[in-house]
């Protein structure tokens, strides 16, 4: 099939592109705001996106709380999301009332970060405390304001659990982190399914 990605006509019962980009890793974001409210919701538009510094951006659709916080005290924390952790993130996704704590209503607890004022989820085993360096509204090619919002921040600290470094590495793997795929769908990183490969040193 083939289809005009600007007119959308696919034809299907869904969007098949995040379905197509995918798995993705989710950045399960904690922003405090000027008042000292706290937000903690999953991103599936979340990436590191470049290194020395390190530099990571989540992406949301309409300006929501997380945005708008990290705008307000230009911080926030980014949790790694774990098999184990799969229902807790999930119900932070809930439209809950502002003030509401997404923490309490997941059963989650938090922890001081060292770096940045928003904590770190206590369960989660690693995060990167992160400062903004800049929110983007993102445009259309014809330059039409879209109501996607594009943050980027550098990664000031990073806590990882012990638990999880051998032999001077992370055993992504061993941690189970789990990504989103279309529709409802998610997948999870095992030590099973991991495989290595050695890039090429000369063609």
């Amino acid at each position: 099939m083939f289809y005009d990605a600007v007119a959308n006509d696919h034809g299907l019962r869904h969007n098949p592109i995040k379905a197509l980009i995918g798995p993705r890793p989710i950045g399960w974001i904690t922003a405090l705001s000027a008042k000292g409210e706290l937000n903690l919701s999953p991103y599936s538009f979340f990436n590191m996106v470049g290194e020395n510094p390190t530099i990571v951006a989540f992406s949301s659709t309409g300006y929501k709380d997380a945005v708008a916080f990290v705008d307000e005290t230009k911080e926030f924390v980014c949790n790694l999301v774990t098999w184990d952790l799969r229902e807790h993130m999930n119900l932070t996704a809930a439209p809950l009332p502002r003030g509401e704590s997404e923490v309490a209503h997941a059963g989650l607890t938090t922890i001081p970060s060292r770096f940045v004022k928003p904590p770190r989820v206590a369960e989660a085993p690693a995060a990167l405390e992160c400062r903004l360096l800049q929110t983007i509204r993102l445009e259309t090619v014809e330059g039409a304001a879209m109501d996607q919002y594009l943050v980027l921040g550098q990664v000031m600290g990073i806590f990882i659990d012990d638990r999880f470094v051998s032999d001077g590495m992370v055993d992504t793997a061993a941690m189970r982190p789990i990504m989103r795929g279309g529709y409802h769908d998610y997948f999870v990183a095992t030590p099973e399914t991991k495989f290595s490969m050695t890039r090429p040193t000369k063609a």
